[in-house]
């Protein structure tokens, strides 16, 4: 598609591209990440969504999740996870992706789930271009008290309920964060 302008004659797609870009950014959009992208980032996604949609937000909050690896790609979240999050009403829908240097473009919110996936991230941005939107998903919890969202992979029942005690936590001030910035 090629739209012209009154100098030239012709805007180019690069050009016609950003002004899209600028157009649409009527919106927050917001990358959960954790290792995977299997337990802690789309149980992340699907917490804030579900606050989003409660507050009537879905035109102007976007969430999506990726992993820090490639590992399971094109995988759903896994399964235990997902039997905990329907408990409390949300659903798993995303499937596992890897981050990607677009990515760092695309969301105004990177948000990490341990001290691993932030420094992974940070990694990524060798320019420090996105340092200011590179966050710690405890950095937006208002009634607990922790420095990650702890990987539940390996720890049984409650270490599912934790991740999903604390992203709701989490959820809630980010959200607060977002809305009120």
């Amino acid at each position: 598609m090629v739209a012209t302008n009154s100098v030239s004659g012709v805007i180019s797609k690069k050009h016609l591209d950003n002004l899209m870009k600028e157009s649409s950014k009527n919106t927050t959009e917001i990358l959960f990440i954790c290792m995977g992208n299997i337990c802690r980032s789309p149980s992340a996604e699907a917490v804030m969504q579900a606050l989003v949609k409660k507050r009537g937000l879905e035109k102007e909050i976007l969430c999506d999740s990726a992993g820090t690896t490639d590992y399971h790609m094109g995988n759903p979240a896994d399964a235990r996870m997902q039997e905990h999050a329907v408990l409390r009403g949300y659903e798993l829908n995303s499937i596992s992706r890897p981050f990607e240097e677009d990515d760092f473009e695309k969301f105004d919110f990177i948000i990490t789930m341990d001290e691993d996936n932030y420094q992974q991230i940070q990694w990524n941005d060798q320019s420090n271009k996105y340092a200011e939107k590179i966050r710690r998903m405890t950095d937006f919890c208002s009634s607990k008290t922790v420095s990650e969202v702890p990987d539940p992979y390996y720890s049984g029942e409650q270490g599912f309920e934790n991740v999903l005690d604390i992203l709701e936590d989490a959820c809630h001030g980010l959200l607060d964060y977002i809305t009120t910035k």
